[in-house]
């Protein structure tokens, strides 16, 4: 007797087994060494850091935006460009940016005052660099062929 699987079990299946070849190549070492270059400046986030669950949520986002490239990195194998990829997913980046601002303020309770727009940029920017070094590592996945 057969066993009958539909398409989106397969190809959630796929997907998770991507993600997981993906996230090899990342270690927590180069996810706390980047917070730090991107929130370790900040005299505001800095205070925060000591919060372990504020660092997670840090390398949560970080990692979301790494798959997020990845994903659609496989546009660029295809032959687009990075950025008319990237314009493909501005709403999954702006919800990611956007979160990772609005947690950092709600944990901020009410100290940012000043730090407003630099906490924003430093937001965008990391959600950024995320999402570029994901794209790159899956197209060179798709290069590769281990997609």
């Amino acid at each position: 007797m057969n066993v009958i699987t539909s398409f989106k079990e397969k190809k959630h299946a796929k997907q998770m087994k991507y993600e997981r070849s993906l996230l090899r190549e990342i270690s927590v070492n180069l996810l706390k060494k980047k917070v730090q270059q991107y929130f370790g400046s900040s005299r505001f986030v800095t205070g925060l850091l000591m919060n372990a669950g504020l660092e997670e949520a840090l390398y949560d986002v970080a990692i979301e935006s790494y798959l997020l490239g990845a994903n659609f990195s496989k546009f660029g194998y295809y032959g687009e460009g990075i950025e008319v990829a990237r314009k493909r997913c501005t709403e999954e980046e702006q919800h990611l940016t956007d979160t990772l601002y609005h947690f950092l303020l709600f944990w901020g309770k009410g100290e940012e005052g000043v730090y407003d727009e630099t906490l924003l940029s430093m937001c965008e920017q990391y959600v950024e660099t995320w999402w570029k070094e994901g794209y790159l590592k899956g197209e060179r996945r798709f290069k590769l062929r281990l997609h």
